[in-house]
């Protein structure tokens, strides 16, 4: 018999439709209630982790999620958890997660985008398809993963791409780690082999700062540097800034405080290309860190993870990089 630890922490999937159509924080999570087929030899032991609303999550949350995953595989007996968590922010969970614990069972997050009783609900169906890739044994060693809409990404990658589609996770430049088909889980690229660093705290002030067309240094003189840990910035296009943004960063760097560069755009990755007054060699020569191929608000995280690490100079722009 094959145990799979179910962690439900709340979402859409466990909220319900209101008869005005809002939709709300049910008492008592649906998903309870519900009757799945599965294989005969699985042995689901299902646990009510939290009833949060995606946007509540914190990194704390996060931390408690990851020590309970070490805590089933290491005394429990389990070969595979299924999360269920809100969309929003879904894909820090899962990036959590997998940069602080390596597993060679799989461990799966799943939601819906639409609540249980909503025409059309995903949720049951991610659900029980969540199970299956949980259970299957071409699961294990690949990380975290994100499974909806009978697609797998890597918890490294992937991102919530349309505010209301079921469709909505994907991930950019390198596509779905394998499918989910009626009768079969299918890989066809290899996960991600990262660093995992198991930190046992999560504290630190890094805000994240989109930069615009015609962006001044106004609002990193707004921030006060001894209560800031580090910082990430959204940047245009390959790694840019306009010139008085990069101004703006003289202050932060002279403090030795880390900032993490990556770009707002949807695909590609950053590089130090142009050289002109705020363009990405510039940064680089002041002090950026540029992070390649994560979105700005999985590099807020990795620092977070690092600088909780004790990891330092040198060896923290290596582990940022990728």
């Amino acid at each position: 018999m094959k145990k799979i630890l179910v962690l439900h922490t709340g979402g859409t999937i466990s909220m319900t439709e209101t008869a005005s159509g809002k939709v709300v924080v049910s008492a008592q999570n649906p998903l309870l209630d519900t009757a799945l087929t599965t294989e005969d030899e699985l042995e689901l032991v299902v646990e009510d982790f939290a009833n949060l609303p995606s946007p509540h999550v914190t990194p704390k949350d996060m931390l408690a999620l990851k020590e309970r995953c070490q805590r089933a595989f290491r005394d429990e007996f389990v070969k595979g958890i299924v999360i269920t968590h809100g969309t929003d922010t879904l894909e820090e969970t899962a990036f959590f997660l997998d940069t602080t614990l390596r597993e060679k069972y799989p461990i799966v997050l799943t939601g819906a985008m639409r609540s249980n009783n909503e025409i059309g609900s995903d949720g049951i169906y991610n659900y029980l398809t969540a199970i299956r890739v949980a259970s299957d044994e071409s699961s294990r060693y690949k990380g975290v993963l994100v499974v909806m809409n009978d697609e797998i990404h890597t918890a490294k990658y992937v991102t919530k791409t349309h505010t209301t589609n079921v469709a909505t996770f994907k991930t950019p430049t390198r596509g779905p780690l394998g499918l989910v088909t009626k009768s079969k889980i299918i890989y066809f690229q290899a996960s991600a082999d990262d660093i995992v660093l198991d930190i046992t705290t999560i504290d630190g002030n890094i805000p994240i700062i989109k930069a615009y067309a015609g962006m001044t240094d106004v609002l990193f003189n707004l921030l006060d540097v001894a209560l800031l840990d580090g910082l990430v910035i959204e940047a245009l296009g390959a790694g840019n800034l306009p010139p008085l943004a990069a101004k703006g960063l003289e202050r932060i760097l002279a403090a030795d405080i880390p900032v993490i560069l990556v770009s707002r755009c949807f695909n590609g990755i950053t590089e130090a290309i142009y050289h002109y007054q705020g363009g990405g060699g510039q940064l680089k020569e002041m002090g950026v860190i540029f992070c390649k191929g994560i979105n700005a608000q999985k590099a807020r995280l990795k620092l977070l993870i690092a600088l909780n690490a004790g990891i330092d100079g040198r060896q923290l722009r290596e582990y940022i990089k990728w």
